[in-house]
Parts: C-alpha cells; structure tokens; sequence
C-alpha cells in the first residue's frame, strides 16, 4: 500500500514540503480516538528476545530513528508509535536557527538516497526543553546536540555545554555532532585536540551528576583511518560511552555516476557500504570493546544485519524509513524474531 500508493503521492512534492505536512498528518491521525493504540498494537510489538541493555538502557529492540527527522522533538509520542526503540531528536542548538536557504533537501529516488544541506535548523534549545518536559513515551530519546552556526569553533564547547545542561534532566542520553558537513568548519571540531577538549569539558560537567548520562560521538564517514585513529584515541582516553557511525557523506564517488549533484551530505543506500566499512573499522580497532551505533543506508533487514555483522550494537534509520514506509521497523524485528527462534 504504502510503495504503491503513499509513496508516489508523497513524492510528487518537495521533499522537505511534504516532511512537514506528513507531520500534520501523523498528528491529525493520531487525535483520532483509538487511533494511538491501534497503531501500537500493529507496528510496536515488544519482542523480548530483542531487548537488549546497553549504557544501563534497556531497549526494546535495536532498531533507532537517527537524528535529523523529528528535529524539535514535535512528534516524538507519535513517533514511539511505529516500533523505534529510541528516538533520537536534533540536531539541537543552543539559540533557534533556520538553516540554510532551500531547497536543501533531494532525493536521488534510483538509489534510495537523498542529499540534504538542512544547517541544523531547529528551534533552539529552550523551546525544545519544553516540548521534553513531562514528556511519557515507550522509547529512549536520545538528544543530538551541535553549536550555532556563528560560535566560532574556539567557543563551540560554550555551545554543546549549555544544550547539555538544559537537556541533562531531560534526555536518556547524548550525541556529540561534530560531523554535519553543513555547517561551515564544524568538521574541523573532529581535530584530535579541539575534540578533546571538547568532550573533556562534557565529562567534567558529566561527572558532577549523581547519575551521568551516555555521551557518543558522531563521526563523518569521510574521516581517514589516521583521522579516526585519533577520534578513538580521545574517545578512550576519556571514557566516551560509544560511536555513532556516520553521519553524512560528501563523498560524491559513492553515487553512481557524475551527474551533477545537489551540494550536501548524501544518506541513505549510497552511504551503506562506507558507513559499514568504517564500522568494521573501529570494531576491529576497539577490538570490540566500544559500543557503535550504525547509521547509513538500512534500508531492509540485510542491510541492518550488514551493520551488526560489521560490530555495530544498536541501528539508527531514516532514509530508509522514507523509502520503505512506516511498517519497515515491524517488518525487520519480525526477521529477526524469527531468525532467532531458528537458532
């Protein structure tokens, strides 16, 4: 239903016109009476042979939403809905910004794939603290914190520093985006000794709580080995909690041919092998011992299975999510249940 008949009609508008009108939709829907617990029913069954702890976090399932859909954390009780075992909102900053001028969203529909220059538009951290506050869901939420595009990188700290303390009482864990290729110079934040500065003021903040929360870096598949090398030289030094492996690509060779191309970060089935190889990496790396979340082109149960195999802990999904339709978390736990009761 959803690829014959949602999905071609969801299609015939600008991507990101119609992300903002399916999440219209979904809320409309969901204020139909009965509607919230017919749709838990068919897409959320909790298997317990899925469930799995990790950062003293019990998850229902492996399967995430990554950061970037539901931004200002708006439909997060809706989102919890379809199966997800964490949501994770963001990219979040400290003061409210629009992002970069549109469109700067694209599909590549050939390849499952879309390229996006969004610049963390969100609606800044104060506004999203309320939205979280007496929040009752089903699922982790984890907040993706960045800084403003106009702190220089000298003060980005200031600026994950604040979103982590408003945030702190808020969230069930953090990611540290240092890896958006839309943000003029925030790559650079992944320089050995900027990022661990960085990360050493979260920790000392971190430490001050009588319980801490999870932090994880995420990195950009674009890194060298020499340059991941040195991420998980910081990250181990100072007892960062895992890695999410990766946010977008810039790396245009990963699509098919040289068409001229959209300026962006590419995600979805294009990035699966580089993210899963760059996974493979830091596992064989960490010999196993750092918790990886794998994003990047998931789009079915092999290509998850893929991230698993290559040492990732946990998933994250959007792209895929987008191509495949709201039955696809179901669909792959399924898979696994049964896959499982083989075994």
């Amino acid at each position: 239903m959803y690829k014959l008949v949602i999905r071609p009609l969801l299609f015939l508008f600008p991507p990101e016109f119609i992300h903002n009108i399916s999440f219209i939709m979904i809320k409309i829907i969901c204020m139909v009476p009965f509607m919230t617990s017919i749709l838990r029913i068919y897409f959320s069954k909790n298997y317990k042979v899925l469930n799995k702890k990790i950062f003293n976090l019990n998850f229902k399932n492996s399967i995430g939403l990554a950061a970037g859909f539901d931004k200002n954390a708006i439909l997060i009780k809706e989102l919890s809905l379809f199966g997800f075992s964490h949501i994770e909102i963001g990219t979040i900053t400290p003061k409210p910004q629009d992002g970069n001028k549109k469109p700067r969203l694209f599909r590549l529909y050939s390849e499952k794939s879309l390229i996006n220059r969004m610049g963390f538009n969100n609606d800044g951290v104060e506004i999203i603290s309320k939205r979280l506050e007496n929040l009752n869901v089903d699922c982790i939420i984890g907040a993706n914190i960045g800084k403003n595009k106009d702190t220089s990188n000298d003060d980005a700290w200031k600026d994950y520093l604040f979103c982590f303390k408003k945030l702190f009482h808020l969230v069930d864990y953090f990611v540290i985006n240092v890896s958006s290729p839309n943000t003029p110079e925030l790559r650079k934040l992944q320089n050995k000794n900027l990022l661990f500065d960085l990360l050493n003021k979260l920790q000392k903040e971190n430490k001050k709580y009588q319980i801490r929360k999870p932090i994880l870096l995420k990195i950009s598949p674009d890194n060298s080995q020499n340059e991941i090398d040195d991420i998980i030289t910081v990250v181990e030094k100072l007892k960062i909690d895992g890695i999410i492996a990766t946010n977008t690509s810039i790396d245009k060779s990963i699509l098919p041919n040289t068409k001229d191309y959209e300026e962006g970060g590419i995600s979805g089935k294009s990035l699966h092998k580089k993210s899963t190889d760059i996974i493979k990496y830091i596992s064989k790396k960490t010999k196993n011992k750092l918790t990886i979340i794998g994003v990047g082109g998931i789009y079915d149960h092999k290509t998850m299975i893929d991230k698993f195999n290559a040492g990732a802990s946990l998933v994250q999904i959007y792209t895929g999510w987008i191509y495949e339709g709201p039955g696809l978390i179901k669909k792959m736990n399924k898979i696994m249940v049964n896959e499982l009761s083989k075994n």
